[in-house]
C-alpha cells in the first residue's frame, strides 16, 4: 500500500473508533436529581426531573418536575424549559453547556423564575442558579449539582 493511502486508511479507522461513544442525546436523556445550595453553602432547593433531548437539537424537554424540598415558590403546574449544547474533540473529551428555567406562572410578570446555568461532565451538571420572584421568600442564588440517576 502506498504511504499516503495507508495514512488516509489509518486516519479513517481512528475517526470511526471515536464516533462510537455516547451521542449528545444519550448523555442528557434520563432522570436527574438536583440539589441547590445558597451562597453560604446551605441547602436551598432540591428537585427531580426527566430530561429528553432529540438528536441534533439543543432544546431539552423537561418533564416530571417535582420539588422534593418544602417550598411555596413553585406548584405542580409550573413549567420548565431547557437547552443543552455539546462540543468535543477527537480524544473523547466533551464540554456541554446547560440552561434550564422553571416558571411558576403563565407570564414572567407574575411568576417566580428559577434559572440554572452550568456545564456537564460525566453525567453531572453543575453551575449556578438564580431565583427571582413575586412571592415572598422566593429569591436567592447559589450553586447547584444535578446527577443522572
Amino acid at each position: 500500500m502506498k504511504p499516503r493511502i495507508w495514512l488516509v486508511f489509518t486516519m479513517a479507522l481512528a475517526l470511526a473508533a471515536c464516533g462510537g461513544g455516547n451521542s449528545q442525546k444519550d448523555m442528557l436523556t434520563g432522570n436527574w436529581t438536583a440539589a441547590l445550595s445558597d451562597a453560604s453553602g446551605s441547602p436551598a432547593l432540591a428537585f427531580t426531573t426527566s430530561l429528553h433531548q432529540s438528536s441534533g437539537s439543543s432544546t431539552v424537554n423537561v418533564t416530571n418536575l417535582s420539588f422534593t424540598t418544602n417550598q411555596s415558590c413553585f406548584s405542580s403546574s409550573s413549567t420548565a424549559t431547557g437547552a443543552f449544547v455539546l462540543s468535543g474533540n477527537f480524544n473523547g473529551q466533551t464540554n456541554a453547556s446547560f440552561q434550564m428555567t422553571v416558571q411558576s406562572g403563565t407570564t414572567a410578570a407574575n411568576s417566580n423564575l428559577l434559572t440554572l446555568q452550568g456545564s456537564d461532565h460525566n453525567n453531572v451538571i453543575s453551575g449556578t442558579w438564580t431565583l427571582t420572584g413575586v412571592t415572598s421568600g422566593c429569591a436567592g442564588s447559589g450553586n447547584f449539582t444535578m446527577n443522572k440517576t
